[in-house]
């Protein structure tokens, strides 16, 4: 009989496991499956089990394709089955071509004359998922806000970051959801940072390598009305609950979708774009909402000088909207979604009534 021992975490039991199982029992007639205790999880990955020794052990007993499972209690990182294997004496210990303890385990071997052997990667039967990429999903929120930005749009880009500079924004409601998504597409409300979000994944990561900048997914996640330093990676300075803009925001869908990373290299003041982003920044710290409509004016100058269309309230749109104080599309604009600030309720939800207006709110979630 030739004896295959296999070992890992496998704290969260998937179909990549299941697989390697499998194919560790095809090197042999009898696998032994060792996993991580719960102590040597938390003094090692520093994370609690997913569930009780006893209850993981039953699990993986419950396969098929495993004939022995046993616990390792061992503290030396990497090695932690040491024990067991020292006793069972396998002929083989398998391992994935990732394995990072390569020379402690054919050390390992050597003790007993078994055989190390790297199973080669094969194509996975389901799209490849990790426990780490479990956990974020679990935790992932059932809904997430999209956001607005006021001031300071495109310098959280890393390579237009500009030291001293800040980026202004505000998670707004109604939220989304996975299954519910009551906004337009591609429309430069952060949506893709929120899907990430939903999805549990890293969305920042996600933004970054689509060349674009990290505001969406950073606001989307910490909610409320935030100023944040312009650098590679988001700083928070300043975040307000944004109580001031209730009863005073609404969007304006323009009637097309824009995209925001075929935009990131155009042509723009970004001199400009920095002194918004400061007006914005010293209007949330004073918590004044005609400091912070100055920011948006500001924005859309740089806006129109781009070359994007007037929009209702510009006099060049030939639009009036009475108790506007200021607009601007939102994200990348040439499309997409604009955001109006406005005196008052009022004001607001008379603009509402009219076509292609919709009512938002600053949303901080609780924590």
């Amino acid at each position: 009989m030739i004896r295959v021992f296999v070992s890992g975490c496998y704290d969260i039991l998937h179909a990549g496991h299941v697989q390697f199982f499998t194919e560790a029992r095809a090197l042999g007639d009898h696998l032994t499956v060792c996993f991580a205790s719960a102590e040597v999880l938390w003094i090692h990955k520093h994370r609690r089990s997913s569930l009780p020794d006893e209850h993981k052990r039953a699990l993986i007993a419950a396969l098929r394709v495993v004939d022995d499972v046993v616990v390792g209690t061992g503290l030396e990182e990497g090695i932690d089955f040491r024990e067991h294997f020292l006793r069972l004496r396998p002929d083989i210990l398998a391992v994935t071509e990732d394995d990072k303890y390569g020379p402690l385990k054919r050390a390992l071997c050597a003790e007993v004359g078994a055989k190390y052997v790297v199973m080669p990667k094969t194509p996975p039967q389901f799209p490849p998922v990790s426990t780490t990429q479990i956990v974020r999903f679990i935790r992932a929120p059932e809904e997430a806000p999209l956001r607005v930005d006021f001031g300071g749009g495109w310098l959280d880009v890393p390579r237009l970051a500009r030291a001293g500079a800040y980026i202004v924004n505000c998670a707004i409601s109604p939220t989304v959801s996975l299954r519910d998504w009551p906004y337009e597409r591609n429309a430069g409300l952060g949506g893709s940072g929120a899907w990430a979000l939903l999805n549990g994944r890293d969305g920042i990561g996600s933004e970054l390598d689509l060349g674009v900048g990290w505001q969406d997914p950073a606001v989307v996640a910490e909610t409320g009305l935030c100023a944040w330093r312009s650098g590679p990676r988001p700083v928070l300075e300043v975040k307000s609950d944004g109580q001031l803009l209730r009863g005073r925001m609404a969007l304006l869908w323009t009637g097309a979708p824009h995209d925001t990373p075929a935009m990131v290299d155009g042509a723009r003041d970004y001199e400009a774009i920095a002194r918004a982003g400061l007006t914005a920044r010293n209007a949330v710290w004073n918590n004044d909402v005609s400091g912070l409509a100055d920011a948006v004016r500001q924005s859309y100058a740089v806006q129109r000088a781009e070359g994007m269309c007037p929009l209702p309230g510009d006099p060049a749109s030939g639009e009036t909207m009475a108790g506007a104080l200021a607009w601007k599309y939102c994200g990348g604009g040439f499309g997409g979604y604009a955001v109006y600030l406005f005196n008052d309720p009022a004001a607001r939800d008379a603009a509402c009534r009219l076509p292609g207006f919709r009512p938002i709110e600053p949303y901080v979630a609780a924590r």
